[in-house]
This record gives structure tokens, C-alpha cells and sequence, in this order.
């Protein structure tokens, strides 16, 4: 049988608006009235700035109230991602595998990590992950913080090993003292002061990554799909 060479189709722009609104409204169910409220407004200070400049005219009222009405769809739009993003944290919070899911997707350029972890145990799902950055490197441990000691030492140990001189940085992921809630992760990471250069960071992820054993035959730990929690985002 011949292999079909049409091209996968992707979700069109508002298919991907639709899915973003309904991931989002399940966790603020006010969100129509949000969305709504803010076209409004944007109509109402469309038509207010048409009214005080001179000369008055209708047209001008109806080109100001056009203008003020996208003004309002984009500030919807804005306000739904950045909402979309919250509702995001608040659904994979405590989630096995969540810290891994951020750190490989909101870092940016400036670090490198997998959602792999590097460290873990199988029968309590603890588990260590690895990121790699002009900050130096960071070890962020998730879990019960208790059985979490020697995973993160174990990891702390290699890298210093290994990277001698570039700075090593534990993060706990959880709500206890001086722990960083999920949502705050990839923030706390990236305010870190830049310590090495791109060029070190480049060797010391090729040492890193040559010292680590592979962890192919080990079990990830299960409960969160990215594909499924990850909030949608129109394109």
C-alpha cells in the first residue's frame, strides 16, 4: 500500500484559540464575563477618545470604537495566555514529573535541561533534575524533601566533580520553607547571576553529560502528560 505523502494538518488559529479558551475556563469558569468585560471597556474608551476630539462626527466615534474594540480583543488575548499560563501551574502542581516539564520548556537559551530526570527513585517517584546555564548548574530536587537527600547529594557530588569552580545551585520544588512553588521555578532559575560564559557552559555540559549513566532502563515517573496539561497557545 502507498504510503500517503499529504502533509499532517495543524489546528488553524482559531481552532487553537477555541482549545486555549477551554483549557482555561476550567479553572476560572469567569473567564467569558473576564473576556467580555474588557472588549467592552475597550469600546467604551474607543468611542469616549472619538467624543472629545474635535470636530465632532459620528464617523469619528464609529473609527475610534472599531480601534478601541481590537485594542480590547488584544488585551483578551494577552489577559487569556497569561491566565492560561497560571491555570497551567496550578493543574501540574505536585504532579510527578511537573519540575521536569518546566524546565524544558521555560527556560529559554540561556540553560539547557531535559525532562528527563537524572536521578530517581523508582518505587516512591523522588526524583533530581539537572539544568545547565550562564548561572552555573542547578540541581532541583522534587518530592518528599526527607528522601530526597541523597538523590540531590549524589547529583551535587558529580557535577562538582566533574565541573570544579562553577557554581551548584539546589532548588527544592514544593510550598514548605525555603522551597519554590512550581510556578515560581523557571523564574527563581533565571534570576540567577550569570557566573560562567557560553563557552564554559558549553564544557561543562559535555563533562556533565559524559559522566552521567544513562537512564534509559529506568522508570520515569508517571502522572503528568505534557501534551495534555501544556497550555495551547494560538500561533
Amino acid at each position: 500500500m502507498a504510503r500517503s505523502t499529504t502533509p499532517e494538518k495543524r489546528p488553524g488559529f482559531f481552532s487553537q484559540l477555541k482549545t486555549l479558551f477551554r483549557f482555561t475556563k476550567e479553572e476560572y469558569s469567569w473567564l467569558p464575563w473576564l473576556l467580555a468585560g474588557i472588549l467592552v471597556v475597550g469600546v467604551a474608551l474607543g468611542v469616549a477618545v472619538g467624543s472629545f476630539i474635535p470636530p465632532f462626527a459620528i464617523w469619528s466615534i464609529i473609527l475610534w470604537g472599531v480601534t478601541g474594540l481590537l485594542v480590547g480583543v488584544l488585551a483578551a488575548l494577552m489577559t487569556m495566555t497569561r491566565l492560561s499560563t497560571t491555570a497551567m501551574y496550578r493543574k501540574i502542581d505536585g504532579m510527578p514529573g511537573a519540575a521536569g516539564h518546566v524546565l524544558s520548556t521555560s527556560l529559554g537559551r540561556n540553560w539547557q535541561s531535559s525532562e528527563m530526570p537524572v536521578g530517581v527513585n523508582p518505587r516512591t517517584q523522588e526524583a533530581v533534575y539537572r539544568a545547565i546555564g550562564r548561572g552555573g548548574v542547578v540541581v532541583v530536587g522534587e518530592g518528599a524533601r526527607g528522601r530526597l537527600t541523597r538523590l540531590v547529594a549524589d547529583e551535587r557530588s558529580k557535577v562538582t566533580r566533574v565541573a570544579s569552580g562553577v557554581p551548584v545551585t539546589v532548588i527544592y520544588v514544593g510550598h514548605g520553607e525555603d522551597e519554590v512553588e512550581i510556578s515560581q521555578l523557571a523564574k527563581t532559575i533565571k534570576k540567577l547571576p550569570k557566573a560562567i560564559d557560553r563557552t564554559t557552559m558549553a564544557a561543562v555540559i559535555k563533562r556533565v553529560e559524559s559522566v552521567s549513566q544513562s537512564l534509559s532502563s529506568l522508570p520515569i515517573p508517571k502522572g503528568i502528560d505534557p501534551t495534555k496539561v501544556r497550555a495551547p497557545r494560538p500561533r
